[in-house]
């Protein structure tokens, strides 16, 4: 199996190593967003919470229902956003979490989209519990 993704139905090293040894799984307590996609009767759902400091990404877990492609996704997507700028996390989308992964088979593609769906929600959601609004 070769990281260069030359036969589009097998999964890459990477993607192995994160299905079978996640990073970032489980809970986290006091998260200040919790973000949620997918839909676990027809596939993939991921739940990605995140606590920010100064305007990084300073805890983030995950927990995920799915294949092990659905798994890798959300903890590639976690190692992306942990303690990077809010900013720079926003950036991260289901590209860049395939090209992380060293790539998707077609069939698993949804994985990435579901994964970063999930973080963007939770960034979101502690984005609106921890900006204070501006003074009318």
């Amino acid at each position: 199996m070769g990281g260069d993704m030359a036969d589009p139905y097998l999964y890459s090293p990477v993607l192995i190593d994160h299905a079978t040894n996640p990073r970032n799984v489980g809970a986290l307590q006091d998260p200040h967003g919790v973000g949620t996609d997918g839909e676990p009767v027809v596939g993939s759902q991921v739940r990605i919470a995140v606590r920010l400091e100064h305007e990084r990404v300073s805890a983030i877990r995950f927990r995920a229902f799915g294949c092990s492609a659905t798994i890798a996704a959300a903890s590639v997507a976690t190692e992306l956003a942990n303690g990077r700028l809010v900013a720079d996390a926003r950036t991260i989308d289901a590209a860049r979490i395939t090209a992380a992964l060293g790539g998707l088979p077609p069939e698993k593609h949804h994985c990435a989209r579901v994964a970063a769906g999930a973080l963007q929600r939770a960034l979101t959601a502690a984005l609106a519990r921890t900006t204070t609004p501006s003074p009318s």
